[in-house]
């Protein structure tokens, strides 16, 4: 069996990937490499980073995290700010500037496989779907991306509606999808969601926990992967393993290895000055 080699938040820290790469030896003929989303903005490296992980072809995924829509909707004109975006703006200048867009644009929301039973999300899960479910609201998001991406964006943010239903009119729908897969940390029995809320876990709001604690029960056997929670760091619990290690605040770049049997966690330091606000 190929390795798969899952990576945390790199966030435009393109250095710490290569020597992350390079410590693992990684092989694009042999190994198969799936980012846990968020591979631009705020290290400085974002372009780097887009123009690393396309040109290994086939061998690398990455399913997108909230940075990522974020660039994406930046560069459809949502939300750019008076100051704008000098690591964005980067991608738009670049002569493949336009091709990186389209193959992120392209990238899922969700990676499985039932075959190893493991799952890859940027965030997390509404408690509400087993794996089939999960899939079809990432297609659902999927499909919109492709398709009508400049309504989706113009639509898409927001911390309403608390959660999704099905009979929910189709942007609000999408918004609920897109809160899930890529900004989730807390979330009720009932998957309302609490985006406010990003400390401890300890000191969560009456109600709400860790996603992970209300993961439907039909994902029992699996190993779900997910990043965006830095605060969580290498954490498992058995059934779910987040891998954002803080790379963007200076912390560790984090790679979980499935080889055959076998799992192990490879990390290099991130070389980065800033620290959470």
């Amino acid at each position: 069996m190929k390795r798969q080699i899952f990576i945390g938040d790199v966030q435009g820290h393109c250095e710490a990937l290569e020597r992350l790469l390079d410590k693992l030896r990684f092989d694009p003929a042999t190994d198969r490499l799936r980012m846990a989303g968020d591979l631009v903005n705020r290290g400085g490296q974002s372009l780097e980073t887009l123009r690393l992980v396309r040109s290994l072809g086939r061998s690398a995924m990455t399913v997108l995290g909230n940075h990522d829509l974020h660039l994406l909707a930046y560069a459809a004109g949502v939300r750019k700010g008076k100051r704008g975006n000098p690591e964005f703006e980067t991608i738009l200048d670049a002569s493949d500037g336009r091709e990186l867009l389209d193959w992120l644009r392209s990238q899922p929301l969700m990676w499985k496989s039932g075959k190893r039973r493991l799952a890859l999300v940027h965030a997390g899960l509404d408690p509400r779907w087993d794996p089939k479910a999960a899939r079809a609201r990432a297609r659902e998001l999927e499909h919109a991306l492709a398709t009508e991406p400049e309504e989706f964006f113009a639509h898409m943010y927001g911390n309403r509606p608390r959660r999704w239903r099905a009979t929910q009119p189709h942007y609000m729908r999408l918004r609920a999808i897109t809160n899930v897969f890529t900004r989730l940390r807390f979330c009720d029995h009932e998957g309302r969601l609490d985006l406010d809320y990003k400390g401890s876990p300890k000191n969560a709001p009456k109600g709400f926990r860790p996603w992970f604690e209300f993961l439907h029960q039909d994902w029992k056997g699996w190993s779900v992967i997910f990043g965006h929670w830095s605060l969580l760091g290498t954490f498992s619990n058995g059934q779910v393993m987040c891998i954002d290690s803080g790379c963007v605040w200076g912390g560790e770049l984090t790679a979980l290895v499935v080889d055959a049997e076998e799992r192990r966690l490879v990390t290099v330091d991130c070389d980065c000055r800033k620290r959470p606000g």
